[in-house]
């Protein structure tokens, strides 16, 4: 039996696999006893599985970042996609061992998003605004275009962060040209700050862990903070209006403190900033859930939109 990738066989039906680790956390089952819970990566799609009875030197070994041979079947588990392990062990040199393989890829490259960012950027009128956002993106360097832009639910690939700012800088720039009562540079900076802070909140752009700042702080903290030492280093005020607009956009871009957002959204840069966020992130989730849907059905549960399956229309067979 050959191996496959996970979402390209059948469904119930056993099969063979090497796929990434991206996550790996014990749990405990309803009797006491210690599981590990796990989720597998490769470039068609992401899937959760369950190791039984795992011992100390499996949670040693099966370790996020690490790729591993699989045997078992894809099947749904209260209408979530799961993967059944019969057999699981690691990698060996021999064999396709290199994480890169398996991160899903970015329909832009780094220089193509770097482009957008620069011609975006050298359009803006508001000169701090603008020294600002080249300060922090020269600070991030190379990070910004190599990161996710989430450890899961949305653009959770090799380059996310950088293509899903890009994609909000399209909406932006859209609406701004239909509401030309919106501050363009305001709200283009908004956008290409608000998750830069991801380069810290994350350990690395494959293994999706948190930092020890990230699980304290949150990436909107730490882009306020970074927001405050460039202004300073920049010798720029504090309480110029503008830099302070800049602040609350980041500060409020989750639209409810409830979302993480330490305040609401008060400036309508900010509103339309947090539409564009949670637009993106929602239309990459549903895209990639009705991928994996035959036209007629309906996909699997998606956690990130309120574990709601989504239809894909007959139509799309046209």
């Amino acid at each position: 039996m050959e191996t496959i990738r996970l979402f390209d066989a059948a469904m119930d039906t056993n099969f063979k696999s090497f796929a990434l680790i991206k996550n790996a956390d014990i749990r405990q089952d309803r009797n006491g006893k210690d599981y590990l819970a796990l989720t597998f990566q490769d470039r068609s799609g992401i899937l959760d599985g369950k190791l039984w009875g795992m011992t100390d030197a499996d949670a040693e070994k099966f370790q996020v970042g690490r790729v591993v041979y699989l045997y078992g079947r894809r099947e749904l588990f209260n209408g979530q996609p799961q993967f059944r392990i019969e057999q699981m062990r690691l990698a060996d040199q021999h064999e396709p061992n290199d994480p890169l393989l398996y991160m899903p890829e970015g329909p832009m490259t780094k220089e193509e998003m770097q482009k957008e960012i620069e011609e975006t950027l050298a359009d803006f009128q508001l000169l701090e605004i603008q020294q600002v956002v080249r300060y922090i993106l020269d600070e991030v360097g190379d990070d910004f275009y190599y990161y996710p832009a989430a450890k899961k639910h949305h653009h959770a690939f090799v380059g996310g962060l950088a293509y899903h700012t890009v994609s909000m800088l399209a909406l932006a720039k859209a609406i701004q040209k239909l509401y030309p009562i919106l501050n363009a540079d305001l709200l283009y900076a908004g956008v290409i700050l608000h998750d830069i802070a991801k380069t810290s909140e994350l350990s690395d752009p494959l293994s999706g862990n948190y930092t020890v700042q990230g699980n304290l702080l949150g990436h909107i903290s730490l882009v306020a903070e970074k927001l405050s030492l460039a202004i300073q280093a920049l010798g720029l005020d504090q309480t110029s209006e503008e830099l302070m607009l800049l602040k609350h956009m980041v500060l409020a871009h989750h639209g409810k403190k409830e979302y993480g957002s330490p305040v609401t959204p008060h400036v309508l840069e900010a509103e339309v900033l947090h539409r564009i966020d949670d637009l993106d992130a929602s239309m990459y989730m549903v895209s990639a859930a009705l991928e994996k849907t035959a036209p007629g059905e309906f996909s699997a549960y998606i956690p990130g939109m309120d574990g709601r399956p989504f239809y894909r229309p007959k139509l799309d067979q046209d």
